[in-house]
């Protein structure tokens, strides 16, 4: 199951906060703690498949709320173009007298950066 966690924490972290508290748990304990089924169903006083179900359904979930908002895919794309202006502003500031133009590039690239920290 954790063969696409990386892409499961990121979902996490864009739609997490919608889920319920007993997905949350789970997830955290699985993805997070690192937990075996089995260890997180004796936490919680469940079975093994009741825990694989919670995260099997939060999983589709997170996906669907992705498929609809597509907050990682905008947040994605806003990554590459910070990074493609900031080698704009790398070539810029090469020129004779492109500072304050690289400056300005890079203040943008900062500020694109800071928008998509605060998700």
């Amino acid at each position: 199951m954790k063969t696409d966690a990386l892409s499961m924490t990121l979902l996490f972290d864009f739609y997490g906060d919608l889920l319920t508290e007993k997905q949350r748990s789970y997830f955290d304990q699985y993805y997070n703690q690192d937990l075996s089924l089995a260890e997180i169903a004796e936490n919680e006083g469940v079975s093994r498949q009741g825990v694989y179900d919670v995260l099997r359904r939060t999983a589709e979930t997170l996906r669907r709320m992705e498929q609809t908002a597509g907050c990682v895919a905008r947040d994605k794309t806003r990554r590459r173009a910070a990074g493609k202006l900031r080698e704009v502003a790398r070539f810029v500031a090469a020129l004779d007298g492109g500072k304050t133009c690289a400056d300005a590039i890079e203040a943008v690239c900062r500020e694109l950066e800071e928008e998509t920290n605060g998700v």
